[in-house]
């Protein structure tokens, strides 16, 4: 049985701290699947369809790593699935209350899918795609944070 791993989040847009977890995530499980979902409580800056297009430029060197979206509950998606992990990154203790909660749901919805956390790389531990996304808004450089494919899709938004 091939061990699976779903790596979920909203990925607006995916920044090099989230590309750190996948290809991590990539050398445990034989096969990652990365699925974006739409968080209600943000206002995403690209349309699901632009994200997981990036998402695909952004990892097409990674054979394992497959990208998918969904508009449900993640427990249900790992379920159907398969996927025995659900792969999330952790920057500094202020997510790990958040993640500990959806955590424990999600356990409480099926204790049979687990929940790998993964520290993010140091150098990468104050990034986010909020601060990516208001960064670029002012034209700076975000060359060192995101890959090229998003880099480039982030100066076309702010024209």
């Amino acid at each position: 049985m091939s061990r699976l791993a779903i790596c979920p989040g909203s990925f607006d847009p995916i920044t090099y701290g989230h590309l750190d977890i996948i290809q991590r995530g990539a050398h445990i499980f034989d096969e990652v699947i990365i699925t974006v979902f739409n968080n209600q409580s943000k206002s995403p800056l690209f349309t699901v369809e632009e994200r997981i297009e990036l998402l695909k430029e952004s990892t097409n060197h990674l054979p394992n790593v497959s990208i998918d979206s969904s508009s449900g509950l993640l427990i249900d998606y790992a379920r159907e699935k398969k996927a025995q992990v659900i792969l999330r990154g952790l920057r500094a203790v202020s997510d790990f209350e958040y993640e500990m909660q959806i955590t424990s749901m999600n356990r409480k919805l099926d204790d049979h899918i687990e929940t790998l956390f993964m520290m993010t790389n140091n150098q990468y531990s104050f990034l986010s795609s909020s601060i990516v996304k208001e960064v670029a808004k002012y034209k700076a450089n975000v060359s060192d944070l995101v890959p090229k494919p998003v880099e480039d899709a982030l100066i076309e938004k702010y024209k």
